[in-house]
């Protein structure tokens, strides 16, 4: 329950953020990062996703929990198609989370049975590596 509301704080985040925005070359690795855990959710590779996820993310929700939900959430949407970036966000504060450094990214995505914006979240961690803290889709 408590990932439920994670999630739902930052999609609420996006649409409420004062952050301040960055330009794309600061953002990049968060991006990229974004799109190498895409390619293990779009393979139905959901237990690796949750594996790459950051400590946050494996705080807020078990392996098991992880692929049960996506199983439910992605697999009537169908097989993922083309993928389009649609909001590209920094700030530091996110709602229910600790302060850090985030990037909000919303993705148009067109499935095999309908379309979604998927936001995906990452997080720099203490490592200096970005990795996914959070994921929704709409």
């Amino acid at each position: 329950m408590r990932f439920i509301h994670f999630i739902l704080a930052i999609a609420i985040a996006v649409a409420v953020s004062s952050g301040r925005a960055e330009d794309e070359t600061d953002t990049l690795p968060a991006q990229e990062a974004a799109r190498a855990w895409l390619v293990s959710v779009d393979a139905g590779a959901y237990g690796k996703s949750w594996d790459i996820s950051s400590e946050i993310f494996q705080k807020a929700i078990k392996r098991d929990d992880w692929e049960k939900a996506l199983v439910a959430a992605r697999g009537p949407m169908g097989t993922a198609g083309a993928r389009k970036t649609r909001l590209v966000q920094y700030t530091k504060n996110l709602p229910n989370v600790p302060e850090g450094e985030y990037v909000v990214i919303q993705y148009e995505t067109s499935f095999e049975n309908r379309a979604a914006i998927e936001t995906v979240t990452p997080v720099k961690e203490k490592d200096g590596t970005w990795r996914v803290a959070g994921y929704f889709i709409k």
